[in-house]
């Protein structure tokens, strides 16, 4: 047995994990009910057609993120630096762990009840922000050490940005819709339980179909990088390195590094000059060279200075600690963290050697040492697929059970009139795009802000109206949503550590 994990403390993990995909499930509940909302509404599917069919795309959606990369999911595990759960020890990492998960799923839930539409993707993150404020202070660190501040200023801009690309783009599609789609029965609302055109129900079928497959790609990911967090953070041994890596991808990994030395060898002959700055806390180069720096490096757990020699040295000692392996069950548990730790550290120092010399780098250079990256990330960038498939059942039976109170909200109390079928397919189309586009940039985004911000869009290009109550609910959830989430964990957190840690 591989784990150092006692009776309880399985107990407490089974505990963390049941409350990650409970968790799921109100997610399921919040914002896949938007995907629904519309073909309800417009009476283009039955309700109960409905749910099923966008909980089976939800699934398909949380596989094929699986399949094709977890980028978004791991923008949500970096925000809170993984060595800080593990540092903390195993009773406090634990009891960080379900401060967490039990702020997440109050706010989410009670949000929920009310019929607010808030977003699964701010409680989340809001929750992991307190989680690692209050961890850094438990160790007497600063409390902004507990938080990487990049990942949270990409992570807020995508969030932000989201709810105002969902308004103004269903707007302009109403409009581009009424200047060129001349057929008035778009225009109209439904007449009693009478379905819409047959072509104008498959449109917006499949636009429902767009969004549940859209959101459990890019909400499904949040729910698997949590999961990812727990695993990594109170079983390292087991999943601080991708256990399915074997022979051939070691093999492959190595020669990424060898071709990365060579770049990093030639880029350390040519006087390149950094033209940006470096973040706090980068130790410049001692004088003993590389190598007498790494060994400070990895006594104090600083960061690597980006510039060919340190990087360099990196390569070298990553190299030493996967090559020649049949596959990374052959290096002890107790070691599985420290490489994960020495991978992370050479992808960030290679990324901000990318951003320092940038404007001196050519296209081909910077391409190729994009190009380096990826298959080192597979390393400690992976999800067991138990994880995605209960994600994908969790997000699901969320979406069946609980839709109809967001429902609701989403379609009859955000404008002053019925929806039309151009409204919900507008709303739809963009809300499908901005999510997928999110996907590919590997950023978390709000299903339900991007959605309900559409309808709210389409309302206004449509002269209809909007309830101010429901719009200043949902506004006031989004205002209140970050620091109550990361208030309520922060505390608890510290709450629980005085109580079992004294």
């Amino acid at each position: 047995m591989d784990f150092d994990l006692t009776t309880g403390g399985w107990m407490l993990l089974g505990l963390s994990l049941a409350m990650a995909f409970a968790f799921e499930m109100v997610n399921g509940c919040h914002d896949t009910a938007n995907a629904v909302a519309t073909v309800i509404y417009t009476n283009s599917l039955k309700p109960t057609t409905a749910v099923v069919w966008a909980g089976i795309w939800n699934f398909i959606g949380v596989l094929y993120a699986t399949a094709t990369g977890l980028a978004v999911a791991f923008s949500i595990v970096h925000l809170l630096p993984v060595d800080l759960v593990v540092s903390l020890g195993q009773t406090a990492g634990i009891l960080m762990v379900l401060s967490m998960l039990a702020s997440a799923i109050f706010w989410n839930a009670g949000t929920w009840y009310l019929g607010i539409p808030a977003s699964s993707s701010h409680t989340l993150i809001g929750a992991i922000l307190g989680a690692g404020l209050g961890g850094a202070m438990l160790r007497g660190q600063p409390w902004a050490e507990g938080v990487n501040w990049g990942k949270v200023t990409s992570t807020f801009q995508a969030l932000l940005v989201s709810p105002l690309i969902g308004f103004a783009g269903a707007a302009l599609l109403l409009l581009a819709c009424k200047a060129f789609a001349r057929d008035p029965r778009l225009y109209q609302p439904p007449v009693g339980t009478e379905p819409p055109p047959p072509w104008i129900r498959r449109v917006l079928i499949l636009t429902c179909t767009g969004v549940s497959f859209a959101h459990g790609s890019n909400d499904g990911q949040k729910g698997i990088g949590l999961i990812m967090l727990i695993l990594v953070g109170m079983l390292p041994g087991a999943y601080a390195l991708n256990p399915s890596f074997g022979a051939e991808d070691i093999r492959n990994v190595t020669a990424v590094v060898d071709r990365a030395r060579g770049f990093f060898q030639a880029e350390q002959q040519k006087p390149r000059v950094m033209t940006g700055q470096l973040g706090a806390g980068v130790a410049p180069l001692r004088d003993g060279g590389p190598e007498a720096e790494w060994a400070d490096v990895h006594a104090a757990g600083t960061p690597v200075t980006p510039d060919a020699p340190s990087i360099l040295a990196h390569l070298a000692l990553v190299r030493g600690l996967v090559a020649d392996r049949s596959s990374f069950k052959e290096i002890k548990p107790q070691e599985r963290f420290k490489v994960r730790t020495e991978i992370l550290r050479l992808r960030q120092a290679m990324r901000d050697y990318a951003k320092l010399h940038q404007p001196e780098l050519s296209a081909d250079e910077r391409r190729t040492l994009a190009g380096m990256t990826p298959s080192v990330y597979r390393i400690t960038e992976f999800a067991p697929i138990w994880v995605s498939i209960g994600v994908a059942f969790a997000l699901g039976i969320g979406t069946m059970i609980g839709w109809r109170r967001i429902v609701v909200t989403v379609a009859e109390k955000i404008g002053k009139t019925h929806l039309t079928y151009a409204q919900g397919m507008s709303a739809e189309i963009i809300a499908m795009a901005t999510v997928f586009g999110a996907d590919l940039i590997g950023l978390p985004v709000s299903t339900t802000h991007v959605l309900s911000s559409g309808i709210a869009g389409t309302m206004v290009a449509n002269r209809s109206g909007l309830q101010g109550k429901t719009l200043r609910n949902i506004a006031l959830a989004w205002v209140l949503t970050l620091p109550v989430t990361m208030a309520l964990s922060a505390l608890l957190f510290m709450g629980l550590s005085a109580v079992f840690l004294g």
